[in-house]
Parts: structure tokens; C-alpha cells; sequence
């Protein structure tokens, strides 16, 4: 089974795919980690931010947490600034 996941871009990313918001399909049981993986091997996000913070429905995530179908995730580059 596909589980398709919304992806909203923010700052590089959005930038890098042409995109504030994408589908992503991911095979069941798919985790942040494996969306990032997804994510960065489109083209031209090779060269991202590597460590960027994720939010799985507002609620920050890490790498491991499983996606569910109709899950929206976030994902926010790191921000310097000063």
C-alpha cells in the first residue's frame, strides 16, 4: 500500500523545488526519515540543508516517526541569524 504524504516546503527548499507545497508517496510504514530521503533526491534538493527541523501535523518530529496516510509535514531549514 502507498501512503501519500503532504509536504509543505519553507525557505531553501521551497526555493530548491519550485514549490511551498508537494505530494509525496511513500511505500506503508514509511517514516520522516525515509520522506527526507525522498524528498532531497528530487532534483535540485541535493544540496540542502542536511539536518532541516520536521513537523508531522504541527507537532515537531523526529527521523523515526512512522507517517500515516493524511499526515502534513513541515519541513523548515535550520535559521541563523542574529
Amino acid at each position: 500500500m502507498t501512503v501519500v504524504t503532504r509536504v509543505l516546503l519553507f525557505a531553501s527548499y521551497a526555493d530548491a523545488l519550485g514549490a511551498s507545497e508537494i505530494d509525496v508517496a511513500l511505500p506503508e510504514h514509511a517514516t520522516v526519515g525515509d520522506l527526507l530521503q525522498a524528498v532531497r533526491g528530487m532534483a535540485a534538493a541535493h544540496a540542502l540543508p542536511a539536518a532541516p527541523f520536521i513537523a508531522v501535523n504541527q507537532e515537531y518530529a523526529s527521523a523515526g516517526v512512522v507517517l500515516r496516510a493524511g499526515d502534513e509535514v513541515a519541513i523548515i531549514p535550520p535559521v541563523a541569524g542574529g
